[in-house]
């Protein structure tokens, strides 16, 4: 986490330019619409003003108001829009809300509302952003973003069949935190619409956004995800052409939209099929370990070497590359630290420090002499040098990942850093049933659906996530059958052959032989996986025709 004395001013604002491209194409979705007053609650420069002057609808329009906390910002507006009907505001858009909320109502709501971190927010604004959220039944905890409360409060200021674009990060799809944040939506508005890119937007930060377009009043006709290569795709978008889908007054994520209708029936249909259990039913799950400066409680066996650290290491499985295959051995093991990996993890003893060896003194000192003890997870120890939690489990899970992510067992009593999470089993669980009911079709399907996209179109999966991924049930499996269906995945895995190769083994030999799994539910899931991680990995460019007239949202 950055420290806020070294954030950036771009980075505490929340700043980044709207291309407009994007601003034209979102205004041009109301250019038909009878609009009379309109809201930018974080005008910046004015881009979003701009395009409805560029557009022929600000003579159209009775009013705008422009919300700009910055003052010279503001300036540039004021002086672009003299003796118009555009009002220019110099204020936090929070106090704005705050003395207007139930004075003025409007037709159409539009902008990039600043992405800015909780911490990185004064304690005034902290106390309005949780009177929005918990005024409308939400929770308000440190991991809110700013750009939440934008959305929850314009929506309050809409008239009665009042409309909503805002360009908003792709986590509001699913993030935990916003949770409260679809649930609100859902049941406030009565025709949601997200238009979502196969490619990244912004070229200064690697963060997937849609445009959400919200309306109110009339008939409820629900959800709908339109996904576009670029922004180019707007030039022959049709809204119209889109059918809605009936939304889910729950807390869920949106990515199950991006399924078919018949797609999501079979996902409820596998939640409720008693021959599967989420992940958490086998054991627990948690976090690696938080060393707190990987860096440094990470090191070779050269670094082992010279301090004397090796009596107080434990062997790491530390990144996806140490993972070879499904299981993890000594021999495993034994190769990273050859390769001069950084393969192992550095445990001082909770003894006192005068009964450490001299070297390993010397390697704390070292480490206070460049500062690696600094670091905000450190500084809260009593010893900043002994880390918590330190404990062998069973299996790892790696948490963030390309293609797939890799389940492995633990078979040389290693540990693992917060790049993977740990498990530990249930007395009655078998670890080689967990262990073969992941790598199939369906448990694949559902890893798509629990996790999130990070950026670069790397698919995050994070403990309670992995708790979610349904698993076949394995009651009764012949060991010999079962030994060599893993020996053939396994050796798949370590080959770096198509994964593909894997599920169809255990597809065919576990869930249609042996469960009586349909083939065509195999199928169909492998679709979904397939689609769904198609997606993720095609996020990870930068759309083309961004003008340079550049604004901040």
């Amino acid at each position: 986490m950055r420290l806020k004395q070294n954030s950036t001013l771009q980075k505490l604002r929340g700043a980044y330019y709207t291309p407009v491209q994007l601003a034209d194409a979102m205004v041009s979705l109301f250019s038909d619409e009878p609009i009379h007053h309109v809201l930018e609650p974080s005008c910046g420069d004015g881009v979003f003003i701009d395009s409805l002057s560029a557009c022929g609808m600000l003579e159209q329009i009775d009013s705008v108001t422009a919300v700009e906390i910055e003052p010279q910002e503001a300036a540039k507006v004021k002086r672009s829009y003299e003796d118009t009907n555009v009002d220019v505001i110099t204020e936090d858009f929070f106090k704005f809300y705050d003395r207007n909320r139930d004075a003025q109502q409007y037709d159409l709501i539009l902008g990039n509302p600043p992405y800015i971190r909780y911490q990185y927010l004064t304690e005034q604004q902290r106390e309005i952003l949780s009177q929005i959220l918990t005024s409308h039944g939400m929770k308000a905890n440190k991991l809110i973003n700013a750009w939440v409360c934008f959305l929850v409060a314009s929506v309050q200021m809409l008239s009665e069949d009042g409309k909503l674009a805002f360009v908003v990060p792709a986590e509001i799809l699913q993030v935990a935190y916003a949770e409260d944040l679809r649930l609100f939506l859902s049941t406030q508005l009565s025709r949601i619409t997200l238009i979502t890119f196969e490619k990244l937007v912004f070229s200064e930060i690697e963060q997937e956004v849609l445009v959400f377009i919200g309306e109110k009043g009339g008939e409820e006709k629900g959800i709908r995800i339109i996904e576009l290569d670029t922004l180019d795709g707007f030039k022959t978008l049709d809204l119209n052409q889109n059918g809605f889908r009936k939304m889910q007054h729950v807390k869920e994520k949106w990515t199950k939209y991006f399924t078919s209708a018949s797609e999501i029936e079979l996902i409820q249909q596998l939640r409720s099929d008693t021959r599967f259990a989420p992940f958490r039913d086998y054991g627990v799950i948690n976090v690696g370990i938080t060393t707190g400066n990987n860096d440094y409680f990470s090191i070779t066996q050269n670094t082992a070497e010279q301090y004397d650290l090796e009596p107080i290491c434990l062997p790491l499985i530390g990144r996806s590359s140490h993972a070879h295959g499904i299981y993890f051995t000594e021999s495993d093991w034994q190769k990273n630290v050859k390769a001069g990996k950084k393969a192992m993890l550095i445990s001082f003893p909770n003894t006192p420090v005068s009964k450490y060896s001299e070297p390993q003194r010397d390697y704390i000192t070292e480490g206070e002499s460049s500062e690696q003890h600094k670091g905000y997870k450190c500084t809260i120890r009593d010893r900043w040098y002994i880390v918590p939690s330190v404990w062998v489990p069973d299996a790892f899970f790696l948490r963030r990942n390309n293609l797939y992510p890799k389940f492995v067992l633990n078979e040389c009593d290693a540990v693992s850093t917060d790049t993977m999470h740990r498990m530990k089993f249930n007395d009655n669980v078998d670890p080689l049933d967990v262990l073969l009911s992941y790598y199939n079709s369906i448990s694949f399907a559902f890893t798509e659906i629990c996790g999130r996209s990070y950026g670069g179109g790397v698919l995050e999966i994070l403990p309670g996530e992995m708790g979610n991924i349904l698993l076949p049930k394995i009651d009764v499996i012949d060991t010999e059958l079962r030994a060599n269906i893993l020996q053939r995945v396994d050796s798949i895995v370590r080959a770096n052959d198509d994964i593909e190769l894997a599920l169809d083994i255990v597809d065919k030999e576990l869930l249609v032989d042996i469960l009586g799994i349909d083939p065509e539910i195999c199928q169909q899931c492998r679709a979904i996986w397939k689609k769904l991680q198609r997606r993720r990995l095609g996020r990870g460019s930068i759309t083309g025709g961004q003008d340079e007239r550049q604004k901040h949202p």
